[in-house]
């Protein structure tokens, strides 16, 4: 197990943990370790019994293992490793036994980051939850503070929410120390779920109230606040408050009845103890090599055999073929003049691809559409397509309509292909987006659909590279939508053709 997850724990812990936002999974191993020590009288109650039925998560994690290798997902790999644990924990001690490792096993899960475009939707979501209440809370006292998306101006300077004040940095290690403090809390279940579910807005709350702390001392102490020690201090002194509040609920729970938790509630294990008085240990059969010597053991070690060697030893290399470079992209589209753009490099660093180009096209009328395309040779382990339904609210535009439309193209996909629309307002602007993901021969229009392919490809074709294309026009004050429609229907029946000539494999 441990030669098929290598490379994939290795990236977990030199990538993934290194990420302030998932810091805290260093700690997870430990508690692991300890709360299974913490059950070793209730494991050595009883004796372990071998089962087929764990081979149903052992089988399942074997599939998700090929779906991350493949298509390029950390975290099915991740998932995986989990499924094949319990599978096997299943497979040698039993149904019983596996019971009593249920929670440990369950926050083992907490090791693992979430996917890339599940992790970027929810830390969008979670900065413009904290920004908004942020504000809502400087103007509450007085201070004049506005937003647009994840950006506070405070009329003297503008405060950006990054990613280090999104919540998600507060939200997952407050939920695990608030599941540990339930487990721990031996009180009624609706006391349990009651503090675990608080730990969410409790985070979400305390973080928009350390952003307004910030907004607060900016004026006095100026830029030093926002930054470096001062800023990590106080997500500290905001996290240590989160965690007196949970304390606080909990004496507080312990003042609504009941108030002590009744015998009964452990009277279904204790009746299941007495029936299995079969299953205890006895001194005739402690042979602890017994359950190594099962038909079970040695086809769970035949399929992780042939996994290895199948992924060690075939070449899943990907063959792309050459394509033209972006930077020979023309400036000249039928009636349109382009001006070519360049991203900062931060940008650049954090999208990952292989290339890209942007232009702002121009027409004779003074129209504009920006173009722009992202092409990744490879969209395995860690490099994928960033969606613009995740990127664009984060910079203020509100998605007013969101949906599917379909965009001429005579001669090419079959006539039409299937783009994504949105209409965006931001204050009195107001601008069309349209966007697709083009892959290989097929155009996507959401992350899901484009997963799913890129598994496909990989294990048919070895390939995974693909690109998202996305066309954006402001909708001018002295026209309407329909007109902006038109526009970009137009140039892009005209781009389309031409991109296909930069995009390898692509077909018409």
């Amino acid at each position: 197990m441990i030669g098929i997850y290598y490379s994939a724990f290795t990236w977990l812990i030199r990538h993934d943990w290194e990420r302030e936002d998932y810091s805290y999974a260093y700690l997870i191993p430990f508690i692991v370790l300890y709360l299974v020590w913490d059950k070793r009288d209730k494991l050595a109650e009883f004796r372990s019994r071998v089962s087929w039925k764990g081979l149903i998560p052992f089988v399942i994690g074997l599939f998700l293992f090929w779906l991350g290798e493949l298509g390029g997902e950390y975290f099915s790999l991740y998932v995986s490793s989990w499924l094949i644990l319990v599978g096997i924990c299943w497979i040698h001690l039993g149904w019983t036994k596996l019971k009593a490792l249920a929670f440990p096993l369950f926050i083992t899960l907490a090791m693992f980051p979430l996917p890339s475009f599940l992790y970027n939707r929810v830390t969008l979501e979670l900065k413009l939850i904290s920004s908004k209440i942020g504000v809502d809370m400087m103007q509450w006292f007085g201070m004049s503070a506005f937003r647009e998306g994840n950006i506070i101006d405070l009329g003297f300077t503008q405060l950006q929410v990054v990613d280090a004040c999104s919540g998600l940095r507060f939200v997952i290690p407050l939920l695990i120390l608030s599941l540990l403090m339930a487990y721990f809390y031996r009180a009624a279940l609706w006391k349990r779920i009651v503090l675990v579910l608080s730990s969410v807005p409790l985070s979400i709350v305390t973080n928009s109230l350390r952003i307004a702390l910030t907004g607060f001392f900016y004026e006095i102490w100026g830029q030093k606040v926002a930054e470096g020690f001062f800023h990590g201090f106080s997500g500290w002194i905001i996290f240590i408050t989160s965690v007196v509040v949970l304390l606080l609920e909990i004496g507080i729970l312990r003042l609504l009845p009941p108030k002590k938790v009744r015998s009964g509630n452990n009277r279904k294990f204790n009746q299941e103890q007495d029936q299995s008085e079969t299953e205890k240990k006895v001194s005739s059969d402690k042979n602890p090599w017994l359950p190594m010597k099962s038909a079970q053991f040695i086809v769970i070690t035949i399929l992780l055999c042939i996994t290895l060697i199948i992924s060690q030893t075939f070449d899943f290399r990907e063959k792309v073929p050459m394509a033209e470079s972006f930077a020979d992209f023309p400036l000249k589209i039928g009636q349109w003049a382009g001006n070519r753009q360049v991203l900062e490099q931060k940008f650049i660093d954090e999208l990952d691809f292989t290339d890209y180009v942007m232009i702002d096209f121009r027409k004779t009328d003074g129209k504009q559409i920006n173009f722009y395309v992202a092409y990744y040779e490879s969209q395995r382990k860690g490099e994928s397509i960033h969606s613009p339904a995740s990127c664009l609210p984060g910079s203020g535009w509100s998605f007013e309509q969101a949906g599917i439309s379909q965009l001429n193209v005579p001669g090419f996909y079959s006539g039409s292909i299937p783009v994504s629309r949105a209409f965006m307002k931001k204050g009195d602007s107001q601008q069309l987006v349209y966007y697709w993901f083009p892959q290989r021969d097929r155009i996507l229009t959401n992350l899901y659909q484009l997963k799913l392919y890129t598994f496909w490809n990989a294990l048919t074709k070895q390939r995974t590279d693909g690109a998202l294309v996305r066309l954006i026009t402001p909708v001018y004050s002295k026209e309407n939508i329909d007109q902006a429609e038109e526009r970009i229907k137009a140039f892009g029946a005209e781009i389309v053709p031409v991109l296909m000539k930069f995009l390898p494999g692509s077909r018409g």
